[in-house]
C-alpha cells in the first residue's frame, strides 16, 4: 500500500488520469482507508476547480521560463 507521502506525490497524476491501472488501484485503496488523504484529495479537487473558474491571463514568457526553471530545480532536489 502507498504511504501518505507517496500519495501526495501522485495526486496530480491521479486527478489528471495519468496513473497506470495498478498504481491507480493502490492510490484508491489508500484513499479508501485513510481519512487524511481523502480530505487532501478533496481539497486538491476543490482547489483545481476554483482555479479553473478564474479568468485566464497570459503569462509573460520571461516569467514562464523562470517558473519552469524553479519547478525543475525543485523536482531535482
Amino acid at each position: 500500500m502507498l504511504t501518505c507521502e507517496q500519495l501526495t506525490g501522485l495526486v496530480t497524476d491521479y486527478i489528471e488520469g495519468w496513473l497506470p491501472m495498478r498504481q491507480r488501484f493502490r492510490f484508491r485503496l489508500h484513499v479508501a482507508l485513510c481519512r487524511s488523504c481523502r480530505r487532501y484529495l478533496r481539497q486538491m479537487r476543490l482547489t483545481i476547480g476554483a482555479l479553473n473558474g478564474l479568468p485566464r491571463q497570459p503569462l509573460p514568457p520571461a516569467k514562464e521560463q523562470e517558473l519552469m526553471h524553479r519547478f525543475r530545480a525543485w523536482q531535482r532536489a
